[in-house]
């Protein structure tokens, strides 16, 4: 009831001694099993662990299409819904008078990497591109592909997998954690977030599934991640001349190149994560929001700057516009050629995206909570969904923009079109400038694409060890930090040797399935909390904790 003031005490039974000191040894253990089965699932029995990961991916996008449409729609509602509110906006993210911790650009700058940066660097060119030669008004007759016409449904769509709904499911989890984890000193872990459902019951197995379904989440959505960064990574070392025993010949990243990538990045990451947040994470996450800048203003510069701003605005308003009705369409396969292509399009770009997000979004919400105390409920919506969102919305129209100019006017001829995902954007360098030039900017283009990979996987090693302690926030445990480094170069290089990409993601999709049942039961409990704390706060009960 309201009239009473919430729980605020949620104790987690961690070692006292030992190995695994200060840790939750029920979550730990069982989720470095877990981990650990799939990397020598992976490893041992290839051809077994591919098939049966396909068989099960499909089964999921055939029977869950509908929940992951509808599940982040519903995201983005709580998240806007509580924010408008005169009431719940105005609540902080900790003690009434707490400040922030870090200076604004810092905030942005660790968020943005951390959430979203590798996969901007791929994506905002190989995105719009995709979507400019197919998408579902070309399927369904309404546009023409790779034409003039279907630039704005290109970025209507593109807009939709990597704005509001992405940043949704990220500003949920760490709203919800940095809400019960500050105001009510909770543990910053999953299982707080869903303290006003279950209450004191989730110190035990509960909470200890809870936690151990984030775990594994964070670590497959990091690899998926991981996974494009890498094939990037390799791309532009063999671009700038490291040497020909990266690529095989059909352009795929060799096994001695996933290897060779994933030491020097893992090896960095793990070092940074023994630094802690406040300063290799920080140090990391200032440089590369300073080169994405760079990167950014080189295109507005040297690209097809007008022709990039007209499809933002363009494609802005062809989004908003569309955003109810897209985020509840669900399409079927109905026997017929348009209605399968639109349900096949759905399950392999919409539905995967979500799962992806998905999966992310322990981590990021986590992290997300870690960096934002003191921040009031508005101000944290604000900052996670809407901000973000329009910085990748001038990414993917600047840069992916002249892509798709230097395409239409026939500049760059089939040299970006033709290019894999991974080396589109060091093509599109190769078209603009000359080679001296070029080269240069794919030096930049790497160095950009190493510190996102480093603060990606070091911000999630130290979540990964943030959850598996009960929340506690301390940079401890080196041993673990080192383990849970190991274990995701491990599983990255197992999957994308195993079967490349396809792999990673079909292991994402499952990976994400029961997690995003936890983030549903997180949105009620989130709504449920800040309402009771609304009316406690007008009656006079205590709704925080005290010092």
């Amino acid at each position: 009831m309201a009239q009473k003031p919430p729980l605020m005490e949620l104790p987690i039974k961690t070692a006292e001694g030992g190995f695994y000191d200060g840790f939750s040894k029920d979550v730990t253990i069982t989720a470095k099993i877990l981990i650990g089965a799939l990397i020598i699932w992976a490893i041992a029995f290839p051809d077994n662990a591919a098939s049966v990961l396909s068989t099960l991916n499909s089964f999921l996008l055939a029977s869950f299409a509908s929940w992951y449409i509808w599940v982040v729609a519903f995201f983005i509602i709580v998240c806007v819904v509580l924010a408008i509110l005169p009431s719940t906006g105005r609540l902080r993210m900790g003690l009434p008078d707490d400040e922030p911790e870090f200076s604004s650009f810092s905030w942005f700058s660790m968020m943005f990497g951390a959430g979203i940066g590798i996969g901007m660097l791929t994506f905002a060119t190989a995105e719009p591109m995709y979507h400019f030669a197919n998408n579902p008004e070309v399927i369904q007759g309404l546009a023409e592909g790779s034409s003039a016409d279907n630039v704005r449904y290109a970025y209507k769509w593109s807009f939709l997998h990597w704005g509001f709904s992405a940043w949704a499911c990220y500003a949920l989890v760490g709203l919800s954690l940095g809400y019960f984890s500050y105001r009510r000193n909770l543990p910053l872990t999953i299982r707080s977030g869903l303290s006003p459902l279950f209450g004191s019951s989730l110190s035990g197995p509960l909470g200890h599934v809870i936690d151990i379904v984030a775990v594994v989440a964070t670590v497959l959505g990091v690899a998926q991640t991981l996974g494009f960064g890498v094939e990037q990574f390799v791309a532009g070392m063999h671009r700038i001349g490291i040497g020909d025993w990266l690529l095989n010949d059909d352009g795929k990243a060799t096994t001695s190149a996933i290897i060779f990538a994933l030491l020097i990045i893992m090896g960095a990451s793990t070092l940074s994560a023994l630094s802690g947040v406040g300063k290799g994470i920080k140090w990391l996450s200032n440089i590369n929001m300073g080169l994405s800048f760079f990167l950014l203003a080189f295109f507005l510069i040297f690209g097809s700057a007008f022709f990039g701003l007209k499809a933002l605005f363009v494609g802005l308003f062809d989004y908003i516009v569309a955003l109810p009705s897209l985020l509840f369409t669900v399409w079927r396969p109905d026997g017929t050629e348009v209605g399968d292509a639109l349900a096949g399009w759905q399950g392999g770009w919409s539905v995967f995206y979500w799962a992806w997000w998905i999966a992310f979004a322990p981590f990021v919400g986590v992290f997300l909570a870690r960096i934002s105390r003191g921040r009031t409920v508005r101000e944290y919506v604000l900052g996670a969904i809407i901000i973000p969102s329009v910085m990748c919305f001038f990414w993917f129209t600047i840069v992916g923009g002249t892509a798709i100019d230097l395409t239409l006017n026939g500049t760059a001829g089939d040299a970006i079109s033709g290019a894999g995902q991974q080396a589109q954007l060091f093509a599109m360098l190769d078209v603009i400038l000359s080679s001296g030039f070029a080269w240069i900017m794919a030096v930049i283009v790497v160095v950009l694409l190493l510190t996102y990979l480093v603060t990606s996987a070091d911000s999630a090693v130290l979540i990964v060890n943030t959850i598996n302690s009960g929340g506690d926030e301390g940079p401890k445990g080196r041993p673990h930090i080192i383990f849970w480094g190991v274990a995701l170069a491990l599983v990255v290089g197992a999957l994308l040797i195993m079967g490349g990409l396809g792999a990673i993601q079909t292991a994402m999709v499952i990976g994400a399935l029961p997690f995003s049942i936890v983030m549903a039961l997180m949105g009620i409990a989130l709504i449920k909390g800040i309402l009771r704390d609304s009316r406690r706060e007008a009656l006079g009960v205590q709704s925080v904790h005290t010092e």
